[in-house]
């Protein structure tokens, strides 16, 4: 006899890789049941396309990726402002607003939340924003109409963002990074250099090795920062980059392994509890490329892990094997793109580098082992042999030192 169940799926997010997911499980499976949970009142938008909306480049409509109405008609279950509040494997359910909600597999496709800045004077202060969801982005573009100085603070990719944006934006931009340079676990003193260059040329001010001790505060708002060098600055708007603590705790709370980084999880994205899947940001997972377990925050990985988890979801053994990859605009003079493994993920990495002064690119390529696993890219049109770097990793290519530097001139 044919096997007519209805099979039930539970998807707990409902960012690029939970609705992805969704989307194939229906492509894949027409009779399932698929219920969707997303705690802010939106269907999915698109995240890498909040930056350019800030900077006013594009308009909202533009960032919306799915409506309500597609869900239903798709056969999802979409349930916005829903946060779920238990798992219960040994039910197999979630429980969310007190009502069960049974599954035959779970993804948890949660992300992370952005880490507060936590000073003195800035809890509550209403011209400082965290950059990661669309009501930050409304609320910051609201302050910026009538900012004359804003600050962006941190020395990650989300902080640089702010500054682009302020800085477009025609306000008055000071960027607080609390290292060397920007990214400085990944990027070198001659990479930086250039980055630092960009952004001065754009009229940004920099200032390096500026950790933030406090804020003034006046009628609830913050009216200056100071750092604990001493160096202060009176601004209209805070922004605030320190990275995502990831959401785990509903993990937790189920008994499903966690570590540091997120949720772990196999090479076919299965958690420790059999029929429970995690995916994207949150996803700490085996590659079987890179042969180390890892967490990834792109937004072509999120996109990548819904897919391969929805054919798991639905019984299948596939294994995630993509080569993570990242590209940006690095201000109006530089772009970055960054592929596999980079020293801040893999301590023992060995870099080889190249820099060509006239075009202003500089390229890194990371060995461990004296296997090619990933590089770095700096400069307007400076991408060339970036496929052939890729299926490298791939083949899980051993290069002996002496011919790394060849390597760096790849152009096929």
């Amino acid at each position: 006899m044919l096997d007519t169940q209805v099979r039930r799926y539970a998807i707990v997010g409902n960012g690029f890789a939970g609705t992805t997911a969704a989307e194939q499980l229906r492509k894949h499976d027409p009779t399932c049941e698929i219920t969707l949970f997303g705690d802010e009142p939106y269907p999915l938008y698109n995240r890498i396309s909040l930056p350019p909306m800030l900077r006013k480049q594009i308009p909202e409509a533009k960032v919306m990726m799915r409506t309500e109405a597609w869900h239903e008609e798709h056969g999802i279950a979409l349930k916005l402002r829903t946060p779920v509040e238990r798992i219960v494997p040994e039910e197999r359910v979630v429980i969310a607003n007190g009502v069960s909600y049974p599954y035959d597999a779970l993804l948890i496709a949660t992300g992370g939340r952005p880490n507060p800045i936590g000073a003195p004077g800035s809890e509550g202060a209403h011209n400082l924003f965290n950059f990661q969801y669309l009501d930050d982005t409304r609320a910051i573009s609201e302050h910026l109409e009538t900012a004359k100085i804003a600050v962006a603070i941190g020395g990650s990719y989300i902080a640089y963002e702010l500054a682009e944006a302020f800085s477009t934006r025609k306000v008055e931009t000071h960027w607080l990074i609390r290292g060397p340079r920007f990214l400085h676990r990944m990027l070198d003193e001659a990479a930086g250099a250039y980055v630092d260059a960009a952004a001065k040329a754009d009229g940004v001010h920099m200032h390096y090795g500026q950790e933030v001790e406090g804020f003034v505060r006046s009628n609830g708002v913050a009216t200056k920062v100071r750092t604990k060098s001493g160096l202060e600055i009176e601004a209209d708007c805070y922004g605030v980059g320190f990275g995502l603590t990831m959401n785990v705790e509903l993990a937790q709370a189920a008994g499903i392994e966690t570590s540091k980084n997120g949720i772990v999880c196999n090479d076919e994205l299965e958690t420790s509890v059999p029929g429970i899947f995690a995916a994207g940001d949150i996803a700490d997972f085996f590659d079987p490329i890179l042969e180390m377990r890892y967490r990834m925050g792109t937004w072509n990985n999120a996109g990548a892990h819904g897919k391969v988890v929805a054919l798991n979801m639905m019984g299948g053994s596939q294994k995630y094997h993509d080569v993570p990859e990242y590209s940006s605009l690095l201000f109006k003079g530089q772009t970055i793109t960054q592929f596999g493994l980079s020293p801040d993920l893999q301590p023992e990495i060995e870099t080889a580098y190249k820099i060509d002064a006239e075009k202003q690119w500089y390229r890194a390529l990371y060995f461990w082992q004296d296997r090619l696993v990933g590089g770095l890219m700096l400069g307007k049109g400076n991408r060339a042999g970036k496929r052939k770097y890729v299926e490298a990793i791939k083949a899980k290519e051993r290069y002996p030192k002496p011919e790394w530097d060849a390597l760096l001139d790849w152009t096929a």
